[in-house]
């Protein structure tokens, strides 16, 4: 298959603005990139801008978006997205537009190889790092990085083929979204009208045994020092993404260790609250969670059964009633922070234990469905990237 170089393909690279104060002009920035190549047009900012630049500079159908500066270690500068809205849309000054020469080359082609390059890696090799921000050596990367160029009819195919794959996991997402909107509504419907209920402290409805409120470690108790290769998982602020659990990067204490740490224990049933930063979420510990040890990140409620189901308590805790008095009690110092201290003291709408079993039930026969579709999810993400390697290589199609 024959190649050529990025800057073959594409016009003058368009330098992004950020003009003055205003209401004016649509400015797209990094915060708007979506990692999947796509645009979020949440939280667009306006700004004012000469009318000579936004004539030069104005989005088109078809281009794609290039951040080149920014970036983690995590996350590296480079990322690429595709630009498809009507409407007048300039992009940033941490960004530049990549017009494709559409006669030599198919835009949504070009943005799945762009984006296969980021995601295998081979745009790190283009960053430089300088007082602590990562930037993308554009010109290097234009003038370096080669394209597979199939004919443009191929190249459509691909295109098409990638779309299609990209399609089905977007829907297989969108399912879990729907399972987690259905939970909400099935939660409001059973408890909306809190009045209806007596009201209990949560030091009232924790269990009798002891540390069943208690707070993760302070100080010199747990360190990055005590952490080990193997052992009782340590869940940190890191583990929480999005109010869900992630386990990709977890953290371990010895046996001993954990021992010592014995308030800090945590076991599936348990509710942690997040104590620092995005405090007052909260989120049932599950059974994969079967041992494990809370960083200082958290403070711990064992409910007592026989008053408050931990999914009764998960949903009660993170809906706007209680987040609004946890809102209240939280300690603004250099991060926010919610102490054990306050959280007892918050009241909540206590329902009969028999709602409370229904409502749990209805949750448990949903998450069984949001795993079969998360199983999916997973299934499409590997058909997209296995798909994107050889649109990558020049294999997808002959």
């Amino acid at each position: 298959m024959t190649s050529a170089f990025l800057q073959e393909l594409i016009e003058k690279p368009i330098t992004g603005e950020w003009g003055s104060e205003g209401e004016v002009i649509n400015v797209l920035r990094t915060t708007n990139f979506n990692n999947d190549g796509t645009l979020s047009f949440d939280n667009v900012v306006k700004r004012d801008i000469a009318q000579k630049k936004v004539e030069a500079k104005t989005l088109k159908r078809g281009d794609i978006i290039i951040e080149k500066s920014g970036g983690s270690p995590t996350q590296p500068v480079g990322r690429v997205v595709y630009f498809d809205k009507e409407g007048v849309y300039l992009c940033n000054n941490f960004t530049s537009v990549l017009r494709p020469k559409q006669e030599l080359v198919f835009p949504k082609y070009l943005l799945y190889i762009l984006f296969s390059n980021h995601k295998f890696g081979v745009t790190n090799g283009f960053q430089n790092k300088t007082t602590g921000i990562i930037n993308l050596q554009l010109p290097r990367y234009i003038s370096n990085l080669q394209i597979p160029l199939p004919p443009l009819p191929t190249q459509k195919k691909i295109a098409a083929i990638l779309d299609a794959a990209d399609a089905l996991r977007n829907k297989t997402q969108q399912i879990i979204s729907e399972y987690d909107q259905l939970a909400q509504s099935i939660f409001l419907e059973m408890f909306g009208d809190p009045s209806l209920f007596e009201n209990k402290s949560i030091a009232e409805i924790a269990s009798e045994e002891k540390y069943s409120l208690s707070s993760g470690p302070f100080g010199s108790n747990l360190t990055s020092k005590h952490y080990t290769n193997s052992g009782v998982i340590i869940l940190r602020g890191t583990n929480i993404s999005s109010g869900r659990l992630d386990l990709s990067n977890v953290k371990y204490v010895s046996e001993e260790k954990a021992i010592e740490l014995k308030r800090s224990l945590i076991k599936p049933g348990d509710i942690v609250i997040i104590a620092v930063g995005s405090s007052g979420k909260a989120l049932q510990v599950p059974l994969v969670l079967e041992k494990a040890v809370m960083s200082q990140n958290f403070n711990k409620i064992t409910p007592n059964l026989q008053k408050a189901l931990p999914t009764y308590l998960e949903y009660c805790f993170n809906s706007q009633l209680v987040q609004n008095q946890f809102a209240k009690e939280m300690t603004d110092t250099v991060r926010t922070f919610l102490s054990l201290t306050k959280i007892k003291e918050v009241k909540i709408p206590l329902p009969p234990i028999t709602l409370q079993t229904q409502f749990s039930e209805k949750i448990a026969l949903i998450e069984q469905q949001k795993e079969l579709a998360k199983q999916s999810l997973a299934e499409s993400e590997d058909l997209f990237s296995a798909l994107l390697q050889k649109a990558f290589k020049g294999e997808l199609v002959s």
